[in-house]
């Protein structure tokens, strides 16, 4: 599996931008893509998930109500739309995607096997 992100870019604090992550590849009957994070001097973190044939959908804490996962099963495409964003947002964002196994946690590493190459987002305050 191939994934390939973009949308990154520099606004101002009470912007929006979406983030697309296409998929291309091989396919599986459980699948789920998330999004990760990481700013500079932190540790990557979990920010939103969804599981791709049901469309169940799971955010971290920090972005919720301002981060809206999705997908378009048509185009094998992930997005990530963020609004009302923050200077804390400021990171290089990373798409991810791997078939989870039963008791997998959708807001650890360990259900993704296939990462894309990152895209950063600068947010000014």
């Amino acid at each position: 599996v191939q994934l390939q992100a973009s949308g990154g870019g520099l606004v101002q604090a009470g912007e929006s931008l979406r983030l697309a992550c296409a998929a291309s590849g091989r396919t599986f009957s459980r699948f789920v893509m998330g999004w990760f994070r990481q700013a500079p001097g932190k540790e990557e973190e979990f920010v939103a998930a969804i599981v791709w044939n049901e469309g169940d959908t799971y955010y971290a804490d920090s972005v919720k109500d301002r981060f809206t996962i999705s997908r378009d099963i048509a185009q094998n495409t992930a997005y990530l739309q963020m609004n009302s964003l923050k200077p804390d947002d400021t990171a290089v964002y990373y798409c991810a995607a791997g078939a989870p196994n039963n008791g997998d946690f959708y807001d650890t590493i360990k259900p993704y096997d296939y990462w894309g190459q990152g895209t950063l987002v600068t947010v000014s305050s």
